[in-house]
């Protein structure tokens, strides 16, 4: 029997990034082996380093250089333009959209259109996971806090036409709030924020008294300060079925992450061991506790420095 085979996928830019650094990085991924990239701004519509033409112009340009391409819509809307910059991504007529709220849900079911179920669409269970893909969704992304029983269960009663994408690596998204965590810090209302997300390319990371790195905030969203890593887990991500691995935009190394990912996926590499590699390059360690049913922030599965064996 043939060994499944995920593809590699790049989730959208979580942070506000320069649009010089943005293209930059594009140039990169577009030369990487990754299959499908995610594109777009899904935080916060203040941060303008692409309009959404230009967007779709850069998401041309990844099309051309072989990759699946995706657009990403916001997570939070608060605001009738950002109601507008939905309907014309959703409107767009070339690329598939990620719905990362029930708004672009339906306004992609009224139109028809095949879509794919960001993590902010909190799909717990089977039942409705059938329900979304009557509306038209055909790749769902898990919420990063189930866990891998959960996802055996759900995989059981998928449609058969449905895709399932797990993120693999990066820092965790968490929550979202109408309130700038990023502003506040700074003592600056939101709607003058001076763009000080920009001075943060990886968000600001919290720690507790204890000084122990907890959270990032990254604008209007939270998230882990340590970062997910499932490497190890690629043996059991194969045998659940899933189709598609994401890894999440790092202002650093992602083009590393991915090539590693890559040699995995192939058989060049072994999982422990390049994940073992990754993990020593981490400023707060990595976690794996919601994939295993404990508490997110938790590295469950230890990778010895010096075996590359998994406790």
């Amino acid at each position: 029997m043939t060994e499944h085979q995920p593809k590699l996928a790049l989730g959208p830019v979580l942070y506000y990034w320069p649009q010089e650094k943005l293209l930059d990085f594009y140039e990169r991924i577009s030369a990487a082996p990754v299959d499908i990239v995610y594109l777009g701004e899904t935080v916060c519509s203040k941060r303008r380093a692409f309009n959404t033409d230009e967007w779709l112009a850069l998401a041309e340009r990844m099309r051309a250089a072989g990759k699946e391409v995706v657009l990403s819509t916001m997570a939070l809307l608060e605001a009738e333009s950002e109601l507008k910059t939905l309907r014309r991504l959703c409107e767009n007529g070339r690329f598939t959209v990620e719905a990362n709220d029930m708004g672009a849900v339906r306004l992609l079911s009224e139109k028809g259109a095949a879509f794919v179920l960001g993590t902010g669409i909190n799909v717990y269970s089977g039942r409705t996971l059938r329900f979304l893909a009557g509306l038209g969704a055909r790749r769902w992304v898990m919420p990063v806090e189930l866990s891998r029983t959960t996802l055996t269960a759900i995989q059981a009663e998928r449609p058969d036409h449905m895709e399932t994408e797990v993120f693999v690596y990066g820092r965790l998204p968490l929550a979202y709030s109408a309130r700038c965590f990023t502003a506040r810090h700074h003592n600056l209302p939101k709607d003058d924020c001076r763009y000080r997300c920009l001075d943060d390319p990886e968000g600001l990371t919290l720690s507790t008294r204890e000084g122990q790195a907890f959270l990032a905030i990254n604008g209007v969203q939270t998230q882990s300060a340590q970062t997910c890593n499932l490497l190890p887990e690629l043996v059991e991500l194969r045998e659940l079925k899933v189709d598609v691995l994401r890894i999440s935009p790092q202002p650093e190394g992602t083009e590393a992450v991915i090539e590693t990912f890559a040699a995995c996926l192939c058989g060049e590499r072994d999982p422990l061991e390049a994940a073992r590699t990754l993990n020593v390059a981490l400023p707060h360690g990595a976690c794996d506790g919601y994939w295993q049913g404990q508490p997110g922030l938790r590295q469950v599965v230890e990778v010895h420095p010096i075996t590359g064996e998994s406790a």
